[in-house]
């Protein structure tokens, strides 16, 4: 059963009872890692190992994504400021005990390509919360192996 999580806007990375914060470089120059985020989410489930399904709903609004192992998410776009930030929050989920949900992909400028900064915020019970703290090595290793795909993805053009 699908559960209605509280809306929260671009701030909440800031200020989340649980952050993550993780980085990575790419060959990639921002403007084509920005249009993999936010021009190509069905191309999602090609570099984002953890990703089955993302589909664009309400005119790229909004998003779908489906996860291995079941996770379900139904996602808006609360942020979109080319090449520099996209972000979203989660609007419902099947993840028992969540409460609200955010992410940022901040792309910094690094050379000829790009750093990758991504921001998973999440609040919840004290369960789900414990559970999301726990998972922060899993999250990261699915972070940096994405990363390393797109790249790739992005180099073979």
């Amino acid at each position: 059963m699908a559960r209605q999580l509280r809306p929260v806007e671009l701030e909440f990375v800031e200020v989340a009872p649980v952050r993550f914060f993780f980085e990575q470089e790419m060959s990639a120059a921002p403007e084509a890692v920005f249009g993999a985020l936010a021009d190509d989410v069905p191309g999602w489930s090609e570099w984002f190992a953890s990703v089955t399904s993302a589909r664009p709903v309400d005119g790229g609004a909004r998003r779908d994504i489906r996860l291995k192992g079941g996770g379900r998410f139904l996602e808006t776009v609360i942020a979109v400021k080319p090449p520099e930030v996209y972000g979203y929050r989660v609007d419902r989920t099947n993840a028992p005990g969540a409460r609200a949900l955010a992410e940022e992909w901040r792309l910094i400028p690094s050379g000829a390509g790009t750093r990758v900064r991504w921001t998973f915020a999440a609040d919840g019970t004290a369960a789900f919360r414990l559970v999301v703290r726990l998972a922060r090595p899993g999250l990261g290793r699915a972070f940096r192996g994405a990363v390393i795909s797109l790249d790739r993805r992005l180099a073979a053009g």
